[in-house]
Parts: structure tokens; C-alpha cells; sequence
């Protein structure tokens, strides 16, 4: 149920069909990892995984234990992977539920080791990302040697790219990977995954490598534009007040805005508690296919739009209009796309529009 009229609508064909596109497209990898860590990106629910798969990808990749529990609740039969590190004593969870786990230490296989369990894992290597994952080659040697001795099954081995902007960067990055996986056999592991949504885009795809991860650019960003990628959600509330302010009058806490003119300020039901943090202030909604700004500080569940005679009470107010419009709102307040999706907090109900 709905009672406040602020909802984000989620377009799961778009999704779908985005997931489509891009595997035709990019064609000649065997395994797809539908990205579906922190929610989907914010988007909450199992209905865009669901859209996901439906999409074609044969995978699916999560931060965390709890993200895969959850999906594995609904979702029986596509793998997944956790990239995040799972506790030792989590590893009966992994093993109910058939999650692959990422093992990114030689410590860490240890003791994957003293359990003497079928598990099965992808080796991540550090190739500068210098978050996760394995540092050099003796390393991986000793941790093969560790598990040819084990019950593990080892499935993949991946890094992440940290720059696909930077060719240099990039030919850095796989360079190290074919110095530190030197020893090993590539064509006998199952899975070697590298490109996520840049790489994918940017690079033709390596030999070895029959893996690839879509993350943001399921979401429809990508500098691909022959893709024809939509946007897949939009973000809505309504005007619920207007009040009628003579110049001098101030908006909102502080008074960070005070008007110079008679002006119209229409109150809208969204704040900071809704993720539209403060920083949003000055920057445009919609309202009947009209840009108005954000003014004043922005409330915890409400926020003030400076506007004309046109709009009135019950006027729907686009907060996020589409890819285009969240690219704009990135700029704004000096962030990137991920984090505007990944704000939208949990009390904001999702419709899905399939």
C-alpha cells in the first residue's frame, strides 16, 4: 500500500530487454554474471533478478552471504557468486544453499582446507585494485598446491579492472594477471572472468577469458550507444503544499533561501530520509514536463521547488526522470550514477512495470 505518494517505478522489460541486447551484442563469452549485489543496485526486489535471467545471464554475482541467502530463497537453480569474503563459520551456509565463494588469500584457503568440504570457489586476483584478492604468483602457486590436495573445487578465477577509461591502465592490470596465473593451466579452469561493464565496452575480448560481469550497464549506462539501452526506473512524489511567499520570505531550516520576489514554493513529499541528501538543493525536478530547482535545505521528508502558476497541489514531481536526468544529478553533487541508484532508501515502496 501506497499512502504517501512517493514510490520509484521499476521497468523490468527495459531491464530485460537491456540484459539482451548487451549478451547478443557481446556474444562470444560463455558466462554472463548478472550483477545483482546491494539489491540490484538499489532497485530492491527478486522480480529484477528475475528480469535479469530472463535476460540471458547464466550467473549471478553478490557482495555478500546475506545478498545470496535471500536470492537463493527464490532463485534454486542459477549459480552464484559472493566476491565479498564469508566467514569461516558461515561455510555451512554456502554449502546448503550451493554458493561460490571467493577466495582471495592463501591464509584464507587454509582454513577452507581444515574443513575438508566440497566447495566450490574463484581465486580473485589483486591486480591493482589493491582491495581483494591475491598479490603474486607464489601466492597462487601455493594455494593451487593447496588445493589439489583439498576437496575444493576450483571453478574461476577473476580480477576487476580498475580503470577501463585508461588503455594503459587496463594492458597494466592484464598484463600482471597473465605474470601472476603464469603457472596454471588456464584452459583447465572452468571460468575466467575479467571485463565488467567498462571493459566490455572498451576492449576486445581476451583469449583465456570466457567470463565477463554486467553491472551498471544492465542498469542502461554505457558510452555503447548503438546498444540502445533504456532507462529502468524513475523516481516519483507529488507537490502536497503551496505556499504563497512575499520577497524577503525564507525557505525551510536556516534560512539557506530567501526569496527576492513574490514566489511560488511547492512542498514535496521526499527528503534526505528518502536519499536525496542535502547536496540536491539547486538542481532540477520535473514537473508537468517542466524543469523547476530545488531550493533550501532539504528536509528529512520533505523538500521545497521553486515554481510558476502552472503547477498545483497533487502535480506529480518527476525526482529522477531517467538515465539522462540521473547523469545530470551526478554532476550536481560530484558523485557517479551507482550511488544515485544505490540512495534510494528501503522505505521508498517499488512498483514494478513489467
Amino acid at each position: 500500500m501506497i499512502v504517501r505518494n512517493t514510490y520509484e517505478e521499476i521497468y523490468l522489460s527495459n531491464l530485460k530487454n537491456n540484459v539482451s541486447k548487451i549478451i547478443n551484442f557481446y556474444n562470444n563469452y560463455k558466462y554472463y554474471f548478472g550483477v545483482v549485489k546491494a539489491s540490484s543496485y538499489g532497485l530492491d526486489g527478486l522480480k529484477t533478478i528475475d528480469a535479469v535471467i530472463k535476460g540471458g545471464c547464466n550467473y549471478l554475482a553478490v557482495a555478500t552471504l546475506e545478498e545470496a541467502l535471500e536470492i537463493r530463497k527464490e532463485t534454486k537453480d542459477i549459480p552464484i557468486l559472493c566476491f565479498g569474503i564469508i566467514p569461516i563459520a558461515n561455510i555451512e551456509d554456502v554449502l546448503e544453499n550451493d554458493i561460490t565463494i571467493t577466495v582471495a588469500s592463501l591464509d584464507y584457503l587454509k582454513e577452507l582446507v581444515k574443513l575438508n568440504l566440497n566447495i566450490k570457489v574463484h581465486l580473485k586476483i589483486n591486480t591493482g585494485m589493491n582491495r581483494l584478492g591475491i598479490n603474486n604468483k607464489k601466492e597462487v602457486n601455493d594455494i593451487i598446491e593447496e588445493i589439489k590436495n583439498s576437496k575444493i573445487f576450483l571453478e574461476g578465477i577473476y580480477t576487476h579492472i580498475y580503470n577501463a577509461n585508461s588503455k594503459d591502465d587496463y594492458l597494466k592490470q592484464i598484463t600482471k594477471f597473465r605474470k601472476i596465473v603464469r603457472d596454471i593451466d588456464l584452459k583447465s579452469i572452468p571460468i575466467i572472468h575479467i571485463p565488467a561493464s567498462e571493459a566490455l565496452v572498451n576492449y576486445e575480448k581476451l583469449d583465456f577469458v570466457n567470463g565477463c560481469r554486467l553491472g551498471i550497464i544492465m542498469y542502461g549506462f554505457t558510452t555503447n550507444y548503438i546498444l540502445d539501452l533504456k532507462s529502468i526506473i524513475s523516481l516519483k512524489s507529488e507537490v502536497i503544499q503551496i505556499n504563497e511567499l512575499r520577497s524577503g520570505d525564507t525557505v525551510g531550516y536556516n534560512a539557506a533561501y530567501r526569496v527576492n520576489k513574490d514566489t511560488r514554493i511547492a512542498v514535496v513529499a521526499i527528503g534526505y530520509a528518502d536519499g536525496i541528501i542535502r547536496k540536491n538543493t539547486g538542481r532540477f525536478v520535473f514537473i508537468n514536463n517542466k524543469a523547476y530547482k530545488i531550493v533550501g535545505n532539504i528536509c528529512m521528508d520533505m523538500l521545497f521547488v521553486e515554481v510558476d502558476d502552472i503547477v498545483k497541489v497533487g502535480d506529480e514531481v518527476l525526482i529522477i526522470k531517467d538515465n539522462n536526468h540521473i547523469l545530470d544529478i551526478a554532476k550536481h553533487i560530484d558523485t557517479i550514477p551507482y550511488e544515485i541508484l544505490c540512495n534510494v532508501n528501503k522505505r521508498v515502496p517499488r512498483v514494478y512495470i513489467d
